[in-house]
């Protein structure tokens, strides 16, 4: 049985103004272990990080083998209206993680 995932780390600014971006900087904990190399653990790879805002897809970001230990994803948003952004992390044993975060449009 494998652990869980960790806890994401988040910047996400609590308020923007509206139309404007804004910067985003998520890291997800995690080895990334491809299993190449010799002696090494069994793979263990996050394949996916999926971010919506309100509900609708904002960002859908495929991982692969090349995806650094640790992953850490900085992206701009720009809102039109106050929302809830999720943030879901998941791998390809199955496990996810998701965080949350608000933004208050001025």
């Amino acid at each position: 049985m494998s652990a869980p995932l960790a806890t994401p780390r988040l910047r996400v600014p609590r308020s923007a103004r509206r139309g404007e971006a804004f910067e985003i900087r998520c890291l997800m904990t995690h080895p990334m272990e491809t299993g190449l190399r010799p002696d090494a653990p069994p793979r263990d790879m996050l394949n996916r990080l999926l971010v919506r805002v309100e509900g609708e897809v904002a960002l859908d970001a495929t991982l692969r083998n090349g995806t650094a230990a640790n992953p850490y994803h900085v992206f701009f948003l720009r809102l039109e209206r106050s929302s809830e952004i999720e943030f879901i992390w998941s791998d390809e044993g199955g496990r996810s993680v998701r965080a949350t975060a608000r933004v208050t449009i001025a």
